[in-house]
C-alpha cells in the first residue's frame, strides 16, 4: 500500500501520531489553530465574504470512516465563494462536520481557548488556476475552507434533512444519494470571519488551505447532534466503534498573523 496510510482518532493512529506517516504535520502552517481574538488584526482591506450557492447541486452523502461528507457537482462556478481575501473565486467540493462525545469538545478551531460541540467545513477549490480538485489541493493557494461553528440550541430545521439522512451512512464506505440540498441554509446570518494560512487537518494535510472561520456560530438541538454521533467509523463487517471525536486539536501558530474583517 505505497502512499496510503491508514490513519484516524484512536489511540494508535490519532492526530499525535500522524506525522510519522505525513511529516508536514509538524510544518509551519497547520490547522486548526485557537484564535485569540485579541490578537486578530482587523484589515479594513477585506472585502465581504461573497457566497453564491443558488444553482448548487449536491450529489451524494457518505461516510469516509473519518466523518460524514456531502458532496457537489463542481463543473462551474456557479456554487461559488469570492470576495474576502480571494482574488478567484473558489468552488464548492463538499462539506463535512467533525464532532465530539460531549459538548465540551468537537469543533477544530477554538476561539480563545473554547471549543463548539461540533464545526462545520465547507471546502472550494481555485478552478480557474487550476484544473483538478486534485492539483489545488497541492497548491498552497488551491483550496478556500470555510469553518462554521456549531452550538448546542434549539432545533435547526434545514438541518434535520440532512441528520435524517444519517441513517443510510450509519458505516464506513456506505454513500447514497443525496440531492438538491443547498448548503446556503447552514450559515449563520452574519459572515463576519477570521482569516489565515493553513491546512487540511487531516492527512495528507496539505498546506494548501486559506482558512475563512465564521465569527457567528449556527444552532442545532441536542437530538440532532445525537444523530451524528450514531456514525460508525467501522464498516458492518467490523467491531462497531462510534464516530465521535473526530477532530484534530489545535496547531502552533508559528508566526501566522489572523486577520478579522470586522473590528
Amino acid at each position: 500500500m505505497t502512499g496510503h496510510h491508514s490513519w484516524g482518532y484512536g489511540q494508535d493512529d490519532g492526530p499525535s501520531e500522524w506525522h510519522k506517516s505525513y511529516p508536514i504535520a509538524q510544518g509551519n502552517r497547520q490547522s486548526p489553530i485557537d484564535i485569540v481574538s485579541s490578537r486578530a488584526i482587523y484589515d479594513p482591506n477585506l472585502k465581504p465574504l461573497v457566497i453564491s450557492y443558488e444553482s448548487c447541486t449536491s450529489l451524494n452523502i457518505s461516510n469516509n470512516g473519518h466523518s460524514v461528507m456531502v458532496e457537489f457537482e463542481d463543473t462551474d462556478d456557479k456554487t461559488a465563494i469570492s470576495g474576502g481575501p480571494f482574488d478567484n473565486p473558489f468552488r464548492l467540493k463538499q462539506f463535512h462536520f467533525h464532532w465530539g462525545t460531549k459538548h465540551s469538545q468537537g469543533s477544530e478551531h477554538t476561539i480563545d481557548g473554547k471549543p463548539f460541540p461540533c464545526e462545520l467545513h465547507l471546502v472550494h477549490w481555485n478552478a480557474r488556476k487550476y484544473a483538478t480538485f486534485g492539483e489545488a489541493a497541492a497548491a498552497p493557494d488551491g483550496l478556500a475552507v470555510v469553518g462554521v461553528f456549531l452550538e448546542i440550541g434549539k432545533e435547526h430545521a434545514s438541518m434535520n434533512r440532512l441528520t435524517d439522512a444519517l441513517y443510510m451512512v450509519k458505516f464506513k464506505g456506505t454513500k447514497a444519494q443525496f440531492r438538491s440540498f443547498n448548503p446556503k441554509c447552514l450559515l449563520p446570518l452574519t459572515l463576519d470571519y477570521w482569516t489565515y494560512l493553513g491546512s487540511l487537518t487531516t492527512p495528507p494535510l496539505n498546506e494548501s488551505v486559506t482558512w475563512i472561520v465564521l465569527k457567528e456560530p449556527i444552532r442545532i438541538s441536542e437530538k440532532q447532534l445525537e444523530k451524528f454521533r450514531m456514525l460508525l467509523f467501522t464498516s458492518e463487517e467490523d467491531q462497531r466503534i462510534q464516530m465521535v471525536n473526530n477532530f484534530r486539536p489545535p496547531q502552533p501558530l508559528k508566526g501566522r498573523v489572523v486577520r478579522a474583517s470586522f473590528k
